[in-house]
């Protein structure tokens, strides 16, 4: 008889469970148990048999063994590197011992050996007292065969421009592998990749989709290090608001808290952060989820890492439903204080410590920047079709404004910018928390394939923002208000034009430390970097710059020319 895997054992005892349709905004429905992940557990082969002909299929996981290692992804930080190993998944009679080998004077040494979970078909490896100064070949293995190679890049801390691609939303709409990504990222050479999250669209099968986007993105960082981050689609949800790890019982999930059994979430959080560095407070929240809000330094750039969804508050049953959905809200003429509320919750009281300590500190650290899933504010106006006009949406971190108003004021005193994803629509904005321009810069990359669910920033009075720079291509730049009331300065954007023009593409940020500045460029996707000419997205780059006022920093953006 077949051995269950732990994890359908777990929703067999739970009685039932959910599976979600893969499709952005849709709510989960209600299915049978074993939908769960169905590509990689139990007798996993025999339904790799039978969608292996399917138009759907997401991708074969029974692959020649000689190739069960998918990928590894890796960082380093304080003397310790941290890797995760990807496997496909495993024959009952295979091992389950991955290996750890790295080169040393050209010769391989095992340097760990760790057990694969079959919960998710990853492991992590763990090497303390690192060497950072200098590069290091690295090779997993399983068995006699299976064989991932790569390259522990050494600390760029001798480089004074550090380089970050930011990346998000790998719809599945397109299961393509993302030639064109590989060519124009790793033409720039970045010192760091960031996957801003919805790294998976397929809900209730991560580790197969989760495999696939190995297989699209393992060249970018086979040889460096590499930030991944799960947002709302990678754990199954159309919006994630996490409440502490409550259980959501709503089939739209804004009642807060997670909709999927712990285990299935726990799974995701292994598979995508375990090569993170420590957490700051590794202490669980409900249900046993664990958290991997950290930092990271690269090259003297300082990276907070944080969770902006796991504990923010759901609106449903909270605030004034003022929509069809309590997270939608079309009339511009409510009152935004009547949904911000006392006891709503954004980042928690756990992060904002945390941010606040890792905004004092200064060792080692020219500039710094802080890493989340969405932004800081509504940055577009116009949601899946131009005709469909959303006033406010409460996904982003725009609500609660309070909360968005606190976080932002911790970002503004370490001096630090802002790098999302979620919104598919790129901007550069420039928070203002009392008044106008006095907040932190933030930079939301477009996304990485944006023909599922489109947006825009054109205002229904399609007039330019007051303090609008004259020579400034893009119409709608300049002060206004969000939906939610808070204050932005928009820059740029990346608006969708036409069906030849779906601005599917990547963020490249370079930090310059002698200079105390930071460009933000948008890429389109289908932009061919490596050839003379080649041009942004329109209205991009723009470049800010710090100077000091007083204890305070400052920074301001460059002029158009």
């Amino acid at each position: 008889m077949l051995k269950m895997k732990p994890l359908l054992m777990l929703l067999l005892l739970s009685g039932s469970f959910m599976t979600a349709k893969a499709q952005i905004g849709e709510p989960p429905v209600k299915a049978p148990f074993e939908k769960l992940d169905l590509y990689c557990v139990n007798d996993w082969w025999n339904h790799a048999k039978e969608v292996k002909n399917s138009p759907d299929i997401i991708l074969d996981v029974d692959v020649p063994r000689d190739r069960v290692i998918c990928f590894g992804i890796y960082t380093t930080q304080n003397k310790v590197m941290k890797m995760s190993a990807q496997l496909f998944p495993l024959y009952p009679h295979e091992t389950r011992q991955v290996r750890l080998e790295l080169q040393t004077n050209g010769k391989w040494e095992e340097a760990a050996s760790e057990k694969v979970n079959d919960i998710g078909w990853s492991t992590s490896f763990r090497i303390e007292n690192w060497d950072n100064t200098k590069d290091v070949p690295y090779r997993l293995r399983h068995g006699k065969d299976a064989v991932f190679e790569g390259l522990i890049r050494k600390n760029p801390i001798n480089k004074n421009e550090i380089v970050v691609a930011s990346l998000n939303c790998n719809s599945n709409k397109d299961r393509g592998l993302r030639e064109e990504y590989t060519r124009n990222v790793n033409f720039f050479n970045p010192d760091v990749i960031f996957f801003a999250g919805d790294q998976s669209y397929d809900h209730t099968e991560h580790t197969a989709a989760w495999l696939l986007f190995g297989l699209q993105f393992r060249e970018l960082f086979r040889e460096r290090p590499c930030i991944t981050i799960p947002d709302d689609h990678d754990i199954g949800h159309p919006n994630l608001w996490g409440e502490s790890g409550k259980i959501s019982t709503a089939p739209a999930c804004d009642d807060g808290g997670y909709f999927y059994h712990h285990e299935y979430v726990k799974m995701v959080e292994r598979c995508q952060t375990s090569h993170l560095p420590d957490a700051y407070d590794p202490t669980p929240v409900l249900q046993g989820i664990g958290v991997y809000y950290t930092s990271l330094n690269i090259g003297g750039v300082d990276f907070a890492i944080i969770e902006d969804r796991k504990f923010k508050s759901g609106p449903a049953g909270k605030i004034p439903q003022q929509g069809p959905r309590p997270d939608h809200i079309l009339k511009p003429e409510y009152d935004p204080e009547s949904i911000d509320l006392k006891g709503l919750t954004l980042l928690g009281d756990r992060q904002l410590t945390f941010l606040k300590e890792w905004g004092k500190k200064c060792d080692g650290i020219s500039l710094k920047a802080v890493l989340s899933q969405t932004g800081f504010c509504g940055g577009a106006h116009r949601h899946g079709t131009f005709e469909n006009y959303l006033h406010a949406d409460l996904d982003c971190n725009g609500w609660p404004q309070s909360g968005r108003n606190e976080a932002l004021r911790a970002i503004k005193a370490a001096g630090a910018v802002h790098l999302a994803g979620d919104q598919h629509l790129a901007t550069l904005v420039q928070h203002g928390i009392d008044e106008y321009r006095d907040g932190p810069f933030a930079f939301v990359a477009p996304a990485i394939v944006n023909t599922i669910y489109k947006r825009w920033w054109h205002p229904l009075d399609e007039k330019p923002g007051k303090n609008n720079d004259p020579n400034n291509p893009l119409p709608f730049t300049g002060d206004y208000k969000d939906g939610l009331g808070n204050k932005i300065t928009m820059h740029a954007y990346a608006n969708i034009e036409g069906v030849d023009k779906l601005r599917d593409g990547f963020g490249i940020v370079r930090f310059n430390k002698n200079e105390k500045s930071v460009t933000f460029e948008s890429w389109d996707r289908f932009t061919d970097v490596t050839k003379n000419g080649a041009e942004q997205m329109p209205g991009w780059p723009r470049t800010i710059r710090q100077s000091n006022s007083g204890d305070s920093i400052v920074w301001k953006i460059d002029p158009l020319k």
